[in-house]
C-alpha cells in the first residue's frame, strides 16, 4: 500500500470510529457485525489471513450447496441463474468467488495459482462458511477443483455435482481437436497462423475463437447472456494463463498433465454427472465418469454447451433438482 492510501485508508477509519462511537453515546445501542445485514455476503479469510475471498449465501433451507466456478479465474456471475431455480426448492446455495476472481483479493503472485492451493481454499470457505454434509457442484475447471477437493475431503460432502467437465486434460485436448478439424478450412489456417506465432490476442484470431468455437461449443446462445459476458469481461488472465494457457483449447499452463481417471473410483459420495451433447468436453467422457464413480448417475442435456444451464436450463435444472431431491430422500443413484 502507497502512503497515500495509507493515509486514505486510516482517516476513514478514524471517522468511522469517530462516528460509530457518537452513534452509541446518543442512543446507548451497541451494534455489533453479527447484527449488520450483508445480503448474505462473507469475506472469509484463507492463508493464514493473508487474503480474503467473497462468498454469498442465496435463499435458505436445510439443503446447501456450495458453487465452484470455473475458468479458473472467472467469477460466480455466470451462476446467477441459480437463483431462479434452487431456492424456491427450499436449496439455498453459496457463491464463493475463488482467490485471484473479480470480487475476492487479487494478489499477482503466479506461485498461488496451484491446484493443491485450491483444494485447501475450497476447504477453508467451507470452515468459514460453516457447512458440513453439503453439497458440492464444479463447473468446468470448477469440476477439476471438485474432483480434487472430493478425494481429499469427501467426509464433508453430501453429494457432489461434476458439471461439464472430463477427467484428464490428455482426453480434453484430443477432443478439442476432434472439434477444431470440423471447422472450415479457413478458420482452421487462421487459427493454426496465428497459433504458430503465439499471438492469441489477434483479432482475426479472437474472431474464429468466439464467433465459430465458443458459439458452438461454450454458450449456443447469441448474443451470450449477461451474466456470461460480465463474467469473462471480469476474467483474472494472470489465473487462466499460469495454470490453463491463452485459450480454451491451446493447453499450456500447470495443469496440462493433470489426470484423475483412475481415482474416480475413490469418490463414493452420491454424484450427478453432468455433461452437454455440444460440450467442449467429450460427452463419451462424461459417460466414462459416470460409470467408473460407483455412486454416480448420468444425467446429458442434449441441446446444451459448456454453459448447458443456460443454453439448455430446463433440461439443466431438471437433472440437478431430482438429483438433490432423490439423494435426500436416500435413493440410489444407479
Amino acid at each position: 500500500m502507497n502512503r497515500r492510501n495509507f493515509l486514505k485508508t486510516n482517516a476513514l477509519g478514524a471517522i468511522g470510529l469517530i462516528f460509530a462511537n457518537k452513534t452509541q453515546a446518543q442512543t446507548g445501542i451497541k451494534q455489533t457485525s453479527a447484527e449488520i445485514k450483508t445480503a448474505g455476503i462473507k469475506m472469509i479469510s484463507i492463508d493464514g489471513g493473508k487474503f480474503r475471498v467473497w462468498t454469498k449465501r442465496v435463499g435458505s433451507g436445510k439443503t446447501k450447496m456450495l458453487l465452484l466456478h470455473g475458468g479458473p479465474g472467472a467469477t460466480h456471475e455466470y451462476f446467477e441463474c441459480f437463483e431462479d431455480f434452487l431456492p424456491p426448492e427450499g436449496v439455498e446455495f453459496y457463491y464463493y468467488d475463488q482467490l485471484g476472481s473479480h470480487y475476492s483479493d487479487q494478489p499477482t503472485d503466479t506461485n498461488l495459482w496451484t491446484i493443491p492451493r485450491f483444494v485447501e481454499e475450497v476447504e477453508q470457505v467451507r470452515k468459514g462458511l460453516g457447512l458440513d454434509n453439503f453439497y458440492l457442484l464444479g463447473h468446468s475447471w470448477g469440476g477439476m477443483l471438485g474432483i480434487e477437493y472430493a478425494l481429499k475431503y469427501q467426509q464433508h460432502l453430501k453429494g457432489f455435482v461434476l458439471s461439464n467437465m472430463t477427467a484428464g486434460i490428455a482426453s480434453y485436448v484430443k477432443y478439442a481437436n476432434e472439434l477444431k478439424k470440423q471447422l472450415p478450412k479457413d478458420a482452421i489456417a487462421i487459427l493454426d497462423k496465428y497459433e504458430a506465432k503465439g499471438d492469441y490476442e489477434n483479432p482475426e484470431y479472437q474472431q474464429v475463437m468466439f464467433g465459430q468455437i465458443y458459439a458452438k461449443h461454450i454458450c449456443r446462445i447469441n448474443p451470450f447472456p449477461e451474466p456470461i459476458d460480465r463474467a469473462f469481461r471480469h476474467l483474472n488472465a494472470q489465473v487462466y494463463n499460469t495454470m490453463q494457457g491463452p485459450n480454451e483449447f491451446v493447453i499450456t499452463g500447470n495443469f496440462k498433465d493433470w489426470d484423475r481417471w483412475q481415482d474416480l473410483p475413490k469418490i463414493k459420495t452420491p454424484a450427478l454427472v453432468l455433461g452437454a451433447r455440444y460440450d467442449e468436453m467429450n460427452p463419451a467422457d462424461i459417460r466414462r465418469e459416470a460409470e467408473l464413480i460407483p455412486n454416480a448417475r448420468l444425467a446429458m442435456c442434449e441441446n446444451g454447451s459448456h454453459m448447458a444451464m443456460w443454453d439448455d436450463q430446463q433440461t439443466y435444472f431438471n437433472h440437478l433438482i431430482k438429483f438433490l431431491k432423490d439423494n435426500e430422500r436416500g435413493v440410489k443413484m444407479r
